[in-house]
């Protein structure tokens, strides 16, 4: 069992327009997952997402597939 803590971060590529999505990827090797929480309310809810469906995730906003506006 592992007790470390995510450290959340935002994208560089963020405006801080206030629509933005922080992960914590330090949690990847220790647990497989990588939370995911809104930035507008870091006290919310965290969804732990597996590796592979936040890369997929990541590779759809890349390519422009994914709707996401």
């Amino acid at each position: 069992m592992t007790t470390e803590s995510p450290r959340w971060f935002k994208s560089s590529y963020s405006a801080n327009g206030g629509q933005c999505i922080e992960v914590a990827a330090n949690l990847v090797a220790s647990r497989g997952v990588v939370p995911v929480r809104d930035s507008k309310n870091p006290n919310g809810p965290v969804l732990n997402t597996s590796v592979d469906a936040f890369t997929s995730f990541v590779d759809s906003v890349r390519s422009g597939t994914c709707g996401v506006a």
